[in-house]
């Protein structure tokens, strides 16, 4: 299971269990949700350290690659884009 779905699974947990407790204990809703939030979020920062820096280090490799990734259809839509470019040249000249 990729690493950003066990992430994720946790945060909403991580949230909430929380807001259920509260609210089955009768506390008004807007103090739950906060209080599960700042929970959440405390317990998140705590715990889920590893996780969260192997998602960054995902996306940091995922932004800064060497090589761009090509895909099947790059070249047709560069040609596409170049003729669409002269057409609006030409229109524009006439």
């Amino acid at each position: 299971m990729p690493v950003w779905i066990w992430y994720t699974a946790l945060r909403i947990l991580l949230f909430a269990v929380p807001l259920a407790v509260l609210l089955i204990a009768g506390v008004n809703p807007w103090v739950s949700a906060a209080v599960a939030a700042l929970f959440g979020l405390s317990a998140s920062l705590i715990f889920l350290r590893r996780p969260r820096e192997s998602i960054a280090n995902d996306l940091y490799a995922a932004r800064h690659r060497e090589t761009p990734v090509a895909r099947a259809d790059d070249a047709e839509e560069d040609a596409a884009i170049e003729a669409n470019g002269r057409e609006r040249r030409d229109d524009a000249g006439a």
